[in-house]
């Protein structure tokens, strides 16, 4: 199975691609030019692309996609816009185009119904409407909502659905294992899932 990973330089993404690897199964590392590649695994293939500007063709031959990227926070809302909202909602048309079986959208709490009064309200807008535009295609989906991100590595406990603290924090090592799962077990498939890793 060929999953690619958009995002997999990042905090998470790179995670992912490791947990994916250690699976064996294919990650696909998207990456731009100006892209860090020293965190992947020797061996994974990578493929040149941009969320600013996607090619038509840089999901061929993917059975599952995982939009694993962020704008990030310091980011303008114009960046967040075309990251976040229209470079996934794109990655998401590639995919039905190219005949990709299932789409795994990293999300954010708050952004099923976000708040205008929020501190990242354009964020959670953003990823709302990226959220909806997955939910509308024919594609198998899975969407998960963690709360605010920490480096840890996880594989901790984890508490998944409407019972997660909105002010707890969630482990980047948990999350890319909970992403991994959703790329390729049936059980993922149609879900939306609030998520934060349990303190010990």
């Amino acid at each position: 199975m060929k999953v690619l990973v958009a995002g997999a330089t990042g905090n998470t993404g790179q995670r992912l691609v490791r947990e994916l690897n250690d699976r064996g199964l294919n990650p696909v590392a998207m990456v731009r030019d100006s892209s860090d590649t020293s965190g992947l695994p020797e061996g994974v293939e990578q493929r040149k692309a941009d969320l600013t500007q996607l090619d038509d063709d840089v999901t061929d031959g993917c059975d599952v996609v995982v939009f694993a990227a962020g704008s990030g926070g310091n980011t303008s809302d114009e960046m967040t816009d075309k990251v976040d909202r229209d470079g996934a909602k794109r990655l998401i048309d590639l995919s039905v185009a190219s005949d990709v079986r299932r789409f795994v959208m990293l999300s954010s709490i708050g952004a099923g119904d976000p708040d205008p009064d929020h501190e990242l309200a354009n964020y959670l807008q953003a990823k709302h409407e990226a959220d909806e535009h997955l939910m509308e295609t024919q594609l198998e989906y899975a969407i998960l909502r963690p709360v605010a991100l920490t480096d840890d590595g996880g594989a901790g406990e984890v508490r998944l659905g409407e019972n997660v603290d909105p002010k707890g924090e969630a482990a980047r090592g948990d999350v890319a294992r909970l992403l991994a799962d959703a790329a390729e077990s049936p059980e993922w498939v149609g879900k939306v899932l609030h998520m934060e890793t349990v303190p010990s």
